[in-house]
């Protein structure tokens, strides 16, 4: 029988040495932009990417020293820490240089039951021989029980009595969930927005859980949307201008506790101090100013919020014996999070304590030293010393938790079949409490970004840490599957950020500029088959934004999963300046969409809103400037021409772009009317473009330039009431029963 075989090879020089390594390690030596130009991975930026991973490069032999070393972790130990298994393929690599034994494993399941049996070396089949240099190491498959559950599982390993391996054994379907309505060809349609935006006569200056509830009473009932998608909902340092981006949280694994409605808190009803201080006038002054704010007051808001749940959490704990319940509920809820729920108070707990102390402390990097590391002995003691507050910051994550249950529920009763879409962003913040409190799983020396696109032609530098993938996989993928299963908890859809994270990110040494950086690649079948495994548990559709320099092979990757593809009406287009696709084109296994939240809004697009405001923010020179215009009139031009081929027009509408000054109906509805008619199993409107405003609500590679995530909804969710028969709503509520989208 031919064998796959693994052989350390040694390099003869420095550079071809570095070229392994990086090669060994996932960096790619090349890659393409947009623009379809090849930009060769230079030394420099290997040196820099293998230094801030832990590489000594300084010599030749010290470069061979890690390679050999990396060899022997990866290739002939007996089993991985971590095996990520198909369910239809239940069987781990054993690697040893002994021909002969009796080998035992144990399996014991998630659930705490067992599973246990022997066998002997030599009836295992050989499907690796491993070299290097004069040792030599036999790979074979050791099939597992067939009755073995998918989930999360231990597995030990002996050999004539002697443990040689213990390892988590992680068993995933084959398939993300995809309900049954869309498995046999049905399509949906769901309303975007941003939560924070969302207006209303009774909230506190930005949209909140109840605020959702009402949203999605017009939504399901007036138009027929079967989900709501929503911004990330992650916790954030709620600082303008640089701490409200929600694709930067603070943590990914808790919430934003300005989407609490304060008034709905069961501990409000019985705090006399809190009702006392909401009805008195400078307090409801307070609220009105902030509703009436052309944008959101995140400092203002946070104060206010952080202010009244101090009070309810002091009436919470006077009241626990009267209501044990709720106090058990509590409890159970602290218990169920654990370590990581413990993490995030006690950052929470320091970031406050300590920006008290001195007022120039903003982040974990301007703490003292021994505060910086979550394990010191110091944050210890701060721990004994503080129980009570850091058992508030607790309680905030789990009213938040109450409450977003609660929405999910009442989609579920409005009947809503997805009810809740969430969004799970790519990275977190380098000075938020997930780096801080879990640094070793993060890559200093680095940052991600992107290289050049039509959007951004000098490539985007987004300024946070890439993963330290070797760690993540030892500790089994624990932090990956818990930003995901947080996410999908409480909803029945998710959308994956930039979804080539799970194949590839795009990493920037420092001192580098974003065009010099390359791909470093991840494990993507491991990672994709645990997004499927919480996916099935947690019955959540799950989409990947895979715009950008996206391959088709990882496209295809996703497809066999059952991830659905992200489609943009803007990117939807022949390659080299062939014009837009037709609407039969589209994928059925997908999302598509008009927009972003980066992107410009429909009516933005035509009237070319998004480049002057990259013009007036100094993002873009006199020169690019009038590219992107001339670029943009060529793309207005295909847009119309593909909506008339199309016949979504009425007759005698213009057929030259340069004649139609701006979004107007006959062109809006032709636009949602073909984003309807696409195969595309959903269909995702976004607010922005129902109310047809011309601001997006982010302008990349901007801070104080732009008001980044603070834009508000034109309207109020009891205006949308109001006008259920009428304009959009009516249009909306047309297309998708037309083309069978409703709910």
């Amino acid at each position: 029988m031919s064998l796959f075989n693994v052989r350390f090879e040694p390099a003869s020089d420095y550079e071809n040495s570095l070229w392994r390594a990086a090669a060994e390690t996932g960096i790619d030596h090349e890659y393409w932009d947009i623009f379809h130009k090849r930009h060769e991975t230079s030394a420099e930026t290997r040196r820099k990417i293998l230094e801030a991973r832990g590489w000594d490069v300084s010599t030749f032999e010290s470069l061979e020293a890690h390679r050999r070393q990396r060899f022997e972790q990866w290739f002939t130990v007996p089993v991985p820490s971590t095996v990520v298994l198909a369910e239809a393929e239940k069987w781990v690599p054993l690697t040893l240089a002994e021909e002969q034994g009796s080998l035992c494993f144990e399996i014991e399941l998630e659930d705490r039951e067992a599973l246990a049996g022997s066998i002997e070396l030599s009836q295992l089949q050989r499907v690796r021989t491993v070299e290097q240099g004069e040792c030599r190491w036999w790979t074979r498959r050791l099939d597992l029980p067939s009755e073995l559950p998918v989930g999360y599982h231990s597995l030990r390993l002996s050999l004539n009595g002697l443990e040689i391996a213990d390892s988590l054994v992680i068993v995933c379907p084959e398939r993300a969930y995809l309900p049954e309505q869309l498995a046999n060809g049905g399509r949906t349609a769901g309303f975007n927005v941003s939560l924070y935006g969302l207006r209303s006569q009774r909230n506190w200056g930005c949209g909140d859980f109840t605020d959702l509830e009402g949203l999605m009473d017009w939504a399901h009932s007036d138009v027929g949307f079967s989900f709501i998608g929503l911004n990330p909902l992650h916790a954030l340092h709620n600082r303008v201008p640089y701490n409200t981006s929600p694709y930067l949280p603070l943590s990914m694994y808790y919430k934003n506790l300005i989407y609490i409605d304060i008034e709905r808190v069961p501990e409000f009803q019985h705090s006399r101090a809190a009702r006392c201080l909401f009805r008195s006038e400078k307090q409801q002054q307070k609220m009105r100013s902030l509703r009436d704010a052309e944008f959101v007051q995140y400092t203002e808001i946070d104060r206010v919020k952080r202010r009244f749940l101090k009070l309810l959490y002091r009436e919470f704990r006077r009241r626990r014996a009267a209501v044990p319940e709720r106090a058990l509920a509590f409890q159970n809820y602290c218990r169920d999070e654990g370590d990581l729920l413990e993490g995030f108070a006690l950052y929470c707990a320091l970031d406050e304590v300590l920006h008290k102390q001195d007022r120039n402390r903003w982040t974990w990097r301007d703490w003292p030293g021994p505060y910086q590391s979550r394990n010191s002995e110091e944050c210890q003691r701060f721990s004994q010393q503080h129980p009570r507050l850091l058992e508030f910051y607790k309680y905030v994550q789990f009213v938040i938790d109450e409450q977003l249950a609660a929405a999910q529920e009442y989609a579920a009763g409005q009947g809503m079949k997805i009810g809740l879409y969430h969004d799970l962003a790519v990275a977190t913040d380098s000075f938020g409490s997930d780096l801080w409190a879990h640094q070793k799983f993060y890559v200093n020396g680095c940052r991600v970004g992107a290289p050049p696109d039509d959007f951004s032609p000098n490539g985007q530098d987004w300024g946070f840490p890439p993963p330290n993938t070797d760690a993540h996989r030892e500790d089994g993928y624990r932090l990956y599957r818990e930003s995901i299963r947080k996410i999908v908890k409480h909803g029945g859809a998710l959308r994956l950020d930039h979804v080539m994270r799970l194949f590839r990110l795009f990493w920037i040494p420092a001192g580098l500029a974003a065009p010099q950086g390359t791909y470093v690649r991840d494990f993507a079948t491991d990672l994709m088959r645990v997004l499927a495994l919480e996916s099935v548990r947690s019955k959540n559709v799950i989409i990947g934004e895979d715009l950008g320099t996206v391959t088709d092979e990882i496209r295809d990757a996703l497809a066999r999963f059952g991830i659905l593809s992200y489609r943009l009406f803007y990117f939807e287009k022949y390659p080299r300046g062939g014009g837009f696709k037709p609407s039969s084109e589209y994928p059925l296994q997908a999302l598509v969409s008009s927009t972003t939240h980066d992107l410009p809004t429909l009516a933005g697009f035509w009237t070319f809103r998004d480049i002057e405001a990259r013009k007036a923010a100094g993002l873009v020179d006199e020169a690019g400037y009038w590219n992107q215009i001339n670029d943009r009139k060529r793309e207005k031009q295909g847009m119309l021409d593909t909506l008339h081929a199309e016949h979504l027009l009425p007759t005698g509408y213009p057929g030259d772009a340069d004649q139609i000054p701006g979004l107007d109906g006959p062109l809006h509805n032709a636009v949602i009317g073909f984003l309807a008619q696409v195969p595309s199993m959903i269909l995702l409107l976004n607010q922005e473009d129902f109310t047809t405003e011309t601001e997006q609500q982010n302008l990349p590679g901007s801070t104080a330039q732009y008001p980044n995530w603070q834009r508000k909804m034109k309207v109020g969710i009891e205006e949308l009431r109001l006008a259920a028969n009428q304009g959009y709503t009516a249009m909306f509520r047309d297309q998708l029963e037309k083309t069978g989208r409703r709910d």
